[in-house]
């Protein structure tokens, strides 16, 4: 990214909450992890599209096992500012994931609804194991009763964008993850 680049979409954030090197070195902490948890396993990843592609590709590219790489896309109903936790699949992978070890790996857990719901939905086609991975958690907006297998980081409920993570579409491409200033969405 220009020195343009940044300045242009940093005049957007607030603070930064978690820097590039910390982020790359923690991901770096958790596939070794994971590759240790699931060697010589049926193992299958899925990313949840579109926010958690970032972390996806960082966490996979570091894992030292085999494993099969899918995708899928959901919407949750609701306003903008609170999910209901319905999950609609936009997209479904295209692996069967009866009999495997599935790793989902999401950029955020906050409401836990849409995971919560979409654990359901997953562990109805019969895994060995289904857990979940999310770069971020954000304990005090949790809703029900799931917390993430894995995590990287702990946040506090402020508006975090970049490194995937986005607000209206824009944002995904921070290399570090920052808070936005709330002129910039109220």
């Amino acid at each position: 990214m220009t020195d343009f680049g940044k300045e242009y979409m940093a005049r957007d954030i607030d603070h930064v909450l978690i820097d590039e090197e910390t982020i790359l070195k923690r991901i770096q902490e958790l596939a070794d992890r994971l590759s240790n948890e699931y060697r010589g396993k049926d193992l299958v990843c899925i990313c949840i599209l579109k926010g958690a592609v970032v972390f996806y590709a960082e966490l996979t590219k570091r894992m030292s096992v085999h494993m099969k790489m899918d995708f899928m896309s959901i919407s949750s109903y609701g306003d903008a500012e609170k999910t209901s936790g319905i999950v609609r699949i936009m997209s479904d992978i295209n692996t069967s994931i009866t009999g495997k070890h599935v790793l989902v790996i999401e950029d955020i857990m906050d409401s836990g609804l849409t995971l919560n719901h979409l654990k359901t939905l997953l562990g109805e086609r019969k895994p060995a194991s289904l857990k979940i991975v999310c770069l971020l958690d954000k304990p005090s907006r949790r809703e029900c009763d799931i917390t993430p297998d894995y995590k990287c980081f702990e946040i506090p409920n402020e508006f975090a964008v970049g490194f995937g993570l986005d607000y209206a579409g824009k944002y995904r491409n921070l290399p570090y993850i920052g808070v936005l200033k709330p002129c910039v969405y109220q």
